[in-house]
């Protein structure tokens, strides 16, 4: 019996291992079906499907004058009436009366010259010349009285009342004041000049604008030493920069091969560098008749039809040259893709919009051929990319790659 008690407390090994063993194994397979439903979920989702390589393309705007355009040529905004204003005379600047954009009138004062002696010499001038008026008037009065005398001698010598030589006085008199009067109206003509070349000399030390303009540069201030040659050490030759903003032209070169799709008067379209989303009407003005040997070019100059302050000098622009003007409603952009990105979805016009690397299938609204592209009336956006040539294989949130160029 003691036995039997003894052999109901002992444990049975092979019972105690097999359970946590079994155990294991269902936690294993729990956790394998468990991944492989994981990753299918994954490979659906695209997260563990491989990156297909697709060709991109870009939504971008164009304007329908690109579809008439016959040549393009590049160059750059430039004044036809453009002067570097300087002083006639050598002096120290005293005054600068404008700043760069200051908008002038021809003949505005734009600095002054140091002109303490020249208001001087015309004060001189001015006194001369009335000193000259007052000995005028001097002589005239002594010709007056001579001449009156003379008249009286006159009949009284007739009358035989008075002697030859007091005749012959009263006439030598009257001359004599007749030459006074005429050295007296020589010597006011003589001042009258002195005092003009005096205020010759004083206008020198104002520089003024030789038409309308707006300063470009301010090339010198107050203090600066000017000359006309601008030879002298430290000396400023122009005192400003001035250009006529109603003289801008762009001034292309056009190669000699494309010369023919040109001609005086064509209508154009000017693109700045600087506004690359307008467009500004043109018109060929000129070509300069001479080549470029080293660079096979020709000349040409563009006017602008409509002004515009944006518009500066030296800028850079783009012409199209067109074979026909521009026509209502088409100044304004429109958005265009290329055709071969667009799919056929039961009637519908769809593309593969590239997001983060994945495709979004989205649906378009198309219209006109541009050129050799479409116009895209709404779902897309310039800038977008989508794929080019999408293959039946592709589906919507695919992960993709795009191939080099």
């Amino acid at each position: 019996m003691a036995n039997e008690d003894l052999s109901k407390l002992r444990i049975d090994k092979s019972q105690a291992t097999a359970a946590p063993g079994k155990r294991r194994k269902s936690i294993y397979r729990g956790l394998a079906l468990l991944l492989i439903v994981l990753a299918a979920g994954l490979y659906w989702a695209g997260f563990l499907s491989p990156a297909q390589t697709v060709e991109v393309t870009s939504v971008s705007l164009m304007y329908p004058s690109q579809t008439f355009t016959d040549l393009n040529a590049s160059g750059y905004v430039v004044a036809q009436r453009k002067a570097a204003v300087a002083s006639k005379v050598t002096g120290r600047l005293v005054a600068m009366l404008v700043e760069e954009g200051s908008k002038i009138k021809k003949g505005q004062v734009l600095a002054r010259l140091e002109n303490d002696d020249s208001l001087a010499a015309v004060a001189q001038a001015e006194a001369n010349l009335n000193a000259a008026r007052s000995n005028l008037k001097q002589a005239q009065a002594e010709l007056h009285d001579a001449e009156l005398t003379y008249g009286r001698n006159k009949e009284l010598m007739a009358d035989g009342l008075i002697s030859r030589s007091i005749f012959d006085s009263s006439d030598a008199r009257y001359k004599k004041a007749s030459a006074s009067v005429d050295a007296a109206e020589a010597a006011v003509s003589a001042q009258e000049a002195a005092l003009r070349s005096a205020q010759v000399s004083l206008e020198y030390t104002f520089v003024r604008a030789p038409f309308d303009a707006v300063v470009l540069t301010k090339n010198a201030d107050a203090g600066d030493i000017v000359t006309p040659i601008g030879a002298a050490a430290n000396a400023k030759s122009a005192v400003v920069t001035i250009a006529d903003m109603g003289s801008l032209q762009v001034e292309a070169d056009v190669s000699e091969s494309g010369l023919h799709n040109v001609s005086v008067g064509q209508p154009c379209e000017i693109q700045l560098d600087a506004f690359p989303d307008l467009r500004f009407r043109g018109e060929l003005h000129m070509i300069v008749p001479t080549a470029d040997r080293s660079k096979a070019t020709v000349l040409v100059k563009v006017r602008f039809i409509d002004k515009d302050d944006r518009i500066l000098p030296e800028m850079s622009a783009k012409v199209a040259f067109l074979s026909r003007q521009v026509g209502p409603g088409e100044q304004e952009p429109r958005m265009v893709v290329n055709p071969s990105a667009i799919m056929d979805r039961n009637g519908r016009k769809a593309v593969f919009l590239i997001k983060d690397d994945r495709l979004v299938e989205k649906e378009i609204t198309t219209g006109e051929m541009l050129g050799d592209m479409v116009k895209v009336s709404a779902g897309l956006d310039a800038g977008d990319r989508v794929v080019l040539k999408p293959s039946a294989k592709l589906k919507d949130k695919d992960r993709v790659k795009i191939a080099e160029q």
